[in-house]
């Protein structure tokens, strides 16, 4: 059987393709990668932000076509039921699909003001007024499941679905210089040690700087 070919744009600037690719990994699939070109006018909509609907990442597996990240999560749990994508107590798994939810479908603000850039750190970086409530949400919702479920990852020990939603959060976060206390930073450094998180990067920082719109369109 054909492996399964996940498309993605870039490994530097889009969150949505890092978040699709780990949910892969984390199951277990047997997949390859498809990169899309940056100067495909589909993956400048998709790393610009200016397309809801921009179908990367996208997941081919035989005649099986998944695009939109929570789609994707559910397929390859479905796939892969053991793997641990979502917690094994009910109200836990309920709350890491509400917050998974919440990152994929709000933070408009953050996104725009603090695009991912894995390759860029600012020493300071005024965030605008706008995003700020985004930024105290996602405090929030971090604090709240660490301590419910006791670190380090957002529901325990190991990473579910909504660690990979919320890995570009914690690159912008180091991107821009966003005070966070103890707890939060440490949470953002279990991602960074991540060695699914530190494969990609890797990937990331040693593709070509060719997508310059992206460094002044915010």
């Amino acid at each position: 059987m054909a492996k399964a070919t996940l498309t993605i744009s870039s490994k530097n600037y889009s969150s949505w393709s890092l978040r699709g690719w780990l949910l892969c990994r984390m199951s277990g699939l047997d997949f390859d990668e498809e990169l899309i070109a940056t100067d495909d006018q589909e993956a400048r909509q998709e790393l610009l932000l200016l397309s809801p609907s921009v179908r990367v990442p996208r997941l081919t597996d035989g005649d099986v076509t998944v695009w939109d990240t929570l789609a994707i999560a559910e397929y390859v749990n479905e796939l892969a039921p053991n793997a641990g994508l979502l917690p094994v107590d009910q109200a836990a798994r309920a709350h890491c699909r509400s917050v998974s939810g919440e990152i994929h479908s709000g933070f408009y603000n953050l996104r725009s003001a603090l695009p991912m850039n894995l390759k860029a750190r600012h020493k300071s970086f005024k965030i605008f007024s706008g995003a700020r409530p985004d930024v105290e949400r996602i405090k929030t919702i971090w604090t709240e499941c660490l301590e419910t479920y006791g670190g380090p990852f957002l529901f325990g020990a190991k990473p579910t679905v909504a660690d990979a939603m919320y890995a570009p959060v914690c690159t912008r976060f180091r991107t821009y210089a966003v005070t966070l206390d103890p707890r939060l930073s440490e949470y953002c450094e279990t991602i960074f040690r991540w060695p699914l998180m530190q494969e990609w990067t890797q990937g990331a920082l040693i593709e070509p700087d060719e997508i310059v719109e992206l460094e002044v369109e915010f």
